[in-house]
C-alpha cells in the first residue's frame, strides 16, 4: 500500500511583514511537501480583525511569489470559516466540555493575585477557575443581557474522558502530551469565532494536513491541541517543530525588525535564494 502524500502548510497572520523566520518556516514547509510530491498550502490566520490589515496579507503574497515558495490550492482564510469553528464549539459544548467565562484579564489577575501563588504553564499563569461552576441559569442570563465572555474548555473534565494522549515530532519523537498544565484554555470569545488552538487543529483537519511544521516555541501548544484533535475525533498530524531565527540582540526575530524583513532585502539588492540561503544559516539546522 502506498503512503499517503504529504500535505503541510504555512499559516502566517497578515499583521506584519515576513521576515527571516517567516521565510525559514515557509521553506522548511514547502521543502517537505515538494521533495515527498505533495502539497504545500497557504492559510492566512486573520481571526485578529483589529491587527490584520489587507496590504500585509498582499505583502506577504508577493514576499512568498518572490521566494519562489509556490501553493497549491486557494489561499484560505480563518476570518472565512467563522462556521466550522462554532461546530466544533457546539460539539464540545453538547459533550459538558465548555463552559462560558465572564472574567476579564484584569478580573484574572486580581484573583490569582488574591491566592498569594498561582500555578504557571506553558502560556503564563493558569486560569483559577472562576467561572468553572457559575449556575447555568446565570450564565445564560448573563449572555442574553450583553456581557463579554469567552467560551472555556474544561480542561480537566477533557483530559479524565479522553485518557494518557501521545503525539510524534520528527526530531524528539514519541511525546507524552500534559495539556493540563494550560488549565481550561479559551475556544472562542463573544467577538471571536476561535482561538488559536482551536483554530489550527479545524483548520488542519479540513485541509487534510498531514505534516505541521512550525518553530519550537509551539512545541508545548502541541499538548492541547492534540488533546482538541481526540475530542473533536480529528486525525492528527506528524510534527517538526524547527529552529528558531534570533537577532543580534538575542531575541526571536519579530515583526518590528524591519531590518531582517523579505522586503527589505529584496529592495537592498538580494535575490531569493540570498535570503533563504541566509535564513537556513540563522537557523543553524
Amino acid at each position: 500500500m502506498s503512503r499517503p502524500a504529504i500535505v503541510t502548510r504555512f499559516a502566517p497572520s497578515p499583521t506584519g511583514l515576513l521576515h527571516l523566520g517567516h521565510a525559514y518556516a515557509a521553506w522548511v514547509a514547502w521543502d517537505a511537501a515538494r521533495r515527498a510530491g505533495g502539497r504545500f498550502l497557504l492559510r492566512i490566520e486573520d481571526l485578529d480583525q483589529g491587527r490584520a490589515r489587507p496590504e500585509f496579507e498582499a505583502a506577504i503574497l508577493a514576499d512568498l511569489e518572490w521566494l519562489g515558495l509556490d501553493w497549491d490550492g486557494p489561499v484560505v482564510r480563518q476570518s472565512e470559516r467563522a462556521d466550522a469553528y462554532r461546530a466544533a464549539v457546539d460539539r464540545l459544548a453538547a459533550e459538558g466540555l465548555v463552559y462560558p467565562c465572564f472574567c476579564t484579564r484584569r478580573d484574572i489577575a486580581a484573583e490569582i493575585a488574591a491566592a498569594g501563588a498561582a500555578p504557571h504553564g506553558p502560556e503564563g499563569p493558569v486560569y483559577p477557575g472562576t467561572c468553572r461552576d457559575l449556575d447555568p441559569a446565570t450564565a445564560a442570563a448573563r449572555i442574553e443581557a450583553g456581557d463579554a465572555y469567552a467560551f472555556r474548555l474544561n480542561v480537566g473534565k477533557a483530559v479524565a474522558a479522553v485518557g494518557q494522549l501521545v503525539w510524534r515530532d520528527a526530531v524528539a519523537g514519541e511525546v507524552r502530551a500534559e495539556p493540563g498544565r494550560f488549565g481550561d484554555i479559551v475556544l472562542a470569545r463573544k467577538d471571536a469565532p476561535a482561538s488559536y488552538h482551536l483554530a489550527v487543529v479545524v483548520d488542519d483537519a479540513a485541509a487534510g494536513v498531514t505534516l505541521v511544521t512550525r518553530g519550537r516555541d509551539l512545541f508545548e501548544a502541541t499538548d492541547v491541541q492534540a488533546l482538541l484533535q481526540t475530542l473533536l475525533g480529528l486525525p492528527r498530524p506528524g510534527y517538526r517543530h524547527h529552529a528558531l531565527i534570533f537577532g543580534s540582540d538575542g531575541k526571536r526575530l519579530a515583526k518590528r525588525d524591519r531590518a531582517a524583513t523579505v522586503q527589505a532585502r529584496r529592495e537592498a539588492g538580494h535575490g531569493p535564494e540570498d535570503v533563504l540561503r541566509a535564513a537556513r544559516m540563522a537557523a543553524a539546522e
